[in-house]
């Protein structure tokens, strides 16, 4: 990795927003550890560290809603990472295109992309 990341020292985690390579929407925000940097960059596929498994993880593995990555970016700190991603499927795992489909008053504002109750058990 030639630009360094600053993971935090307890948890060795960084905040990544992925991002739709065409339409620049903001479909979702999730953590990554060193290994889901480094094995995003080997396969080309979006990795995350899920924080309630704790335990590293391939977006779409069990929906097959996966995020093909086209690029990483780094912020100017180096303590997040945004992912600009192609994305098969929904984003999110309540089945909209993107996590951000609400409003703070509650209004849904995007679009489902999918029913979570026929992908996952």
């Amino acid at each position: 990795m030639s630009v360094d990341l600053a993971f935090e020292e307890e948890e060795g985690l960084l905040p990544a927003v992925a991002q739709d390579a065409d339409s620049g929407d903001v479909l979702m925000l999730a953590y990554v550890s060193r290994e889901a940097v480094r094995r995003t960059r080997e396969t080309g596929y979006a990795h995350y560290h899920s924080r309630s498994r704790d335990a590293l993880w391939k977006k779409g593995e069990e929906s097959g809603h996966t995020q093909r990555v086209e690029e990483v970016r780094v912020d100017c700190d180096g303590d997040a990472v945004l992912y600009r991603v192609h994305q098969a499927g929904g984003a999110c795992h309540t089945g909209f295109e993107s996590c951000f489909h609400r409003t703070v008053d509650g209004d849904v504002v995007g679009d489902r992309a999918f029913d979570p109750d026929d992908v996952y058990e």
